[in-house]
Formats: structure tokens, sequence, C-alpha cells
């Protein structure tokens, strides 16, 4: 499928999202995409877009055993981890004490999450099994940020299964745009 990035930056003082991006969807975030007259915004429904667009070589066939592996990852992405993860780094923005009834049920889910994906990791190559799919796509965003968090030290499967993603070459082509 042919594409054009269209980069829209982060204001400089506030670091928020800039006006441009309210333009074209009137909750002014990214990511967007703009196709045949189709303006779609959520990770997840983008990529379900685009898959629907041609080959599915990135969703396994829904007959396989594989497939519902990949509804759970697909949507455990956005539906349980990045919750906590991404409430983990503002609370760290925000300089917490750590002692705050909100601090522990953080810690417990990012525990309770983490300590899954790490132990399924350990038994396949990808999320929905041998083959690479979306549903990983999905997952490696709240990874890497519960990575630079410090969160993965005692996750050696989440690790390593990091390291084979960044080694992908459409991964190295993607992280080019930002």
């Amino acid at each position: 499928m042919p594409y054009h990035v269209v980069q829209h930056l982060r204001d400089e003082t506030t670091k928020l999202a800039p006006t441009s991006l309210g333009k074209i969807h009137p909750l002014n975030k990214a990511p967007i995409i703009e196709h045949n007259g189709h303006i779609i915004c959520e990770s997840g429904a983008i990529l379900e877009y685009i898959l629907d667009q041609g080959k599915n070589d990135l969703r396994p066939d829904k007959q396989s055993s594989d497939y519902y592996a990949y509804l759970e990852w697909m949507h455990f992405a956005e539906g349980s981890l990045a919750l906590p993860v991404i409430t983990h780094l503002l609370m760290q923005m925000e300089t917490r004490s750590g002692d705050a009834p909100l601090d522990g049920y953080i810690t417990k889910e990012l525990n309770l999450d983490l300590s899954y994906i790490d132990s399924i990791l350990a038994q396949r190559t990808y999320f929905a099994g041998a083959m690479f799919s979306a549903a990983d796509i999905m997952m490696t965003i709240s990874l890497e940020i519960a990575g630079s968090l410090g969160l993965l030290e005692n996750r050696p499967n989440i690790q390593s299964y990091l390291a084979r993603i960044q080694d992908r070459t459409a991964y190295k082509k993607a992280r080019e745009f930002g």
C-alpha cells in the first residue's frame, strides 16, 4: 500500500500535539491516517484498516489456532498494558513518592501484566505464535516504554523479544520516521 508520511511535531513549549492535527481529526491526536476519503485514528483501528486493504500477511488465518492469540494481544496492548505503563510514566513525571493508593495498584498491575507477557514469550517467538503479526506491532510500543522506565530488568523473554523486533528491517525503517 503506497503511503506518504506527514510529521506533525509537538509544540516545543507545551510538548502537546500541534493544532495542525485538529484540522484533520477533532481529537487533535496522532496517529491518524487519511486514505480513500477515510480519516481514522487509534493505532489498532489503523492497523486493522491497513490489513483490510491488501494481503493479510500480518494477521493469522481465522481458522488457525494462532488467530485467537492474535486477537487477545491486539486488544491487550491498549486494553490492559498501555494504561499501567502510561500511568507509571506520568507518575514518574509527577515525582510522586510512591506511597499513594494508585501507586500500589499500578505496580501490582504492571507486575501482573509483565509476568504474564514474559511467560507467554518464553513459549512463543511472537505474540500470535511463530509468525510476526499486527499484534506484535501493537504490543511493541508499550513494551518499549516499559523498558525505558526500567520495568523490564527481570523480564528476559520480553527483552529478547524486543531485540528480535528491533532487528527487523521494517522496524528500522519505521524508526527513521521518529
